[in-house]
């Protein structure tokens, strides 16, 4: 029952991954109708920054968390699960205080150096957000750790909803009222805030979600245990590594990008159009944040049983057939897809099958990785991640100037199918994993063949829409029925011991 238990809980964790992060996305139409390019740009720019700033206040004790909970299993260890839970929620208790300390006393400072002198309580805002975040990641490891998927789900959306709710609040109902100079009770909202009430509506959401989670602070049986959280600190440190390097490759382009690019009058513009673009691939980079929410632990808890590497084989076969099913509905359906965001930002669109591959690329290596965890050797995921980010800045600094945005999209494939390569030829050396490696690259060739296949024939024949549309569900349902017959998939199948 083990692959079926799997599909249950990502179905589970995808209502508050995929359903909720879907909702949140449903606000990138909403932005890129309201803010300019540039505008949405300074959104985009700030949101990178901020995922930079949660590994460093996370620096891995998640991942720690669930090896020493599963290593007390194993051993008879002084420790008991709770002490771990205490110590880990002590630790990030502390250095977020410490951390959003900093950014609070420095904010002036650090607003100047961003370019956005006069907004310093931009920074502020986020100092928040961030230590409310890091607090919460233990609370939530847990309620995965123990199965709690429908809990985990219910306080994630309603944070989701949250966030959303208070965006068209401030950003529609408030906005609106403002410029038809309707006298009523949103006399409150400042239009100089602009793009600010993002950020207050995800300060919000975020306090909401530690008041949800309340009932796991309140079971906390705290009783430090320096060696423990020792252990535990130097198990994650490698992991603060590969996770800071992971987010140099993740979202240095959108950081950097209106330094990189010559033109600085259209720069956040290009930042802009490029993160707005982003968004299109969504259906992919869920779909492997959603795997991973309900792989990591379901990998550890299958670490000591038979046949776990041809189990962690047939995984994979499974990832890249629906990574593949995922790249060809984006790129057959962009006519349609294209208008989640605003027309003035189409001209990007050219970004989007490669950032798709990239993502695909990042969720493979996501999935070999569990070799390095599951056998405690975390250095290599700092590794790896490092030389992914010497990768990624590297390409940036070569790509960007002469082909823009382009060049971030291409910096970003590369550091992602690098760090992939590497981390198999590595782990079939250490960590021995019968992957079926010309059949995984068989399905997603035949993938690729489809979209240039496709593409090719509008060019020729210049269908309609509709003759292109159907020609395209056409080719998706040959592709859908020859993976199923390829693999003979059935239901009986997902249950295997």
């Amino acid at each position: 029952m083990a692959l079926k238990k799997l599909a249950g809980q990502t179905a589970v964790y995808g209502l508050s991954s995929i359903v909720g992060r879907m909702l949140n996305y449903l606000l990138v139409p909403l932005y890129t109708r309201i803010f300019s390019p540039a505008e949405y740009g300074v959104v985009s720019e700030m949101y990178a920054y901020v995922t930079f700033f949660m590994v460093i206040y996370t620096y891995g004790m998640e991942t720690a968390y669930f090896h020493f909970t599963q290593k007390n299993k194993l051993d008879s260890n002084s420790w008991t699960n709770d002490q771990v839970y205490g110590n880990g929620l002590f630790s990030l208790f502390s250095s977020s205080v410490l951390f959003s300390g900093l950014l609070l006393l420095f904010s002036q400072n650090i607003a100047t150096q961003l370019g956005y002198p006069n907004h310093a309580d931009y920074i502020k805002w986020f100092a928040w957000i961030l230590a409310l975040d890091a607090i919460t990641a233990l609370p939530f490891a847990r309620l995965r750790k123990e199965g709690k998927a429908k809990r985990f789900a219910i306080i994630k959306l309603i944070g989701i909803i949250l966030n959303i709710s208070l965006n068209i609040f401030f950003l529609v109902i408030c906005r609106e009222n403002y410029l038809h100079h309707t006298k009523s009770i949103f006399n409150f909202y400042k239009p100089e805030y602009g793009v600010g009430y993002v950020f207050i509506s995800n300060l919000i959401s975020s306090f909401v979600t530690v008041l949800l989670l309340l009932p796991e602070f309140k079971t906390v049986r705290f009783k430090y245990n320096g060696k423990l959280l020792k252990e535990m600190l130097f198990y994650s440190f490698p992991l603060l590594i590969a996770g800071f390097a992971g987010m140099i490759n993740e979202t240095l382009d959108r950081a950097v990008l209106k330094y990189l690019v010559p033109d600085r009058n259209t720069a956040l513009q290009q930042l802009g159009i490029y993160s707005a673009c982003y968004k299109l691939s969504i259906l992919m980079t869920l779909f492997v944040q959603t795997f991973r929410y309900a792989a990591e632990p379901f990998f550890f808890s299958q670490q000591h049983k038979e046949n776990s590497s041809e189990l962690y084989a047939r995984v994979m076969n499974y990832f890249v057939i629906a990574c593949s099913i995922i790249f060809l509905v984006v790129m057959l359906y962009l006519d349609g897809i294209k208008y989640f965001i605003g027309s003035q930002y189409h001209s990007g669109l050219k970004v989007v099958p490669v950032l798709l591959i990239a993502n695909m690329c990042l969720g493979v290596y996501l999935n070999m990785s569990i070799w390095y965890k599951l056998t405690g050797q975390t250095r290599y995921g700092a590794f790896f991640s490092v030389i992914g980010a010497i990768i990624t800045i590297v390409f940036l600094f070569l790509l960007i100037p002469p082909m823009g945005y382009m060049g971030a999209a291409w910096a970003t494939l590369i550091c992602y199918a690098s760090m992939m390569l590497i981390s198999y030829f590595t782990g079939q050396k250490v960590y021995p994993i019968p992957y079926q490696v010309s059949k995984l690259f068989l399905y997603f060739g035949v993938a690729l063949l489809i979209y240039f296949f496709s593409e090719a024939m509008h060019l020729a024949f210049g269908f309609s829409d509709i003759i292109r549309f159907s020609i395209n569900t056409v080719l998706l349902l040959f592709y859908t029925g020859w993976v199923y017959r390829k693999e003979k998939v059935k239901a009986t199948n997902l249950q295997v011991q």
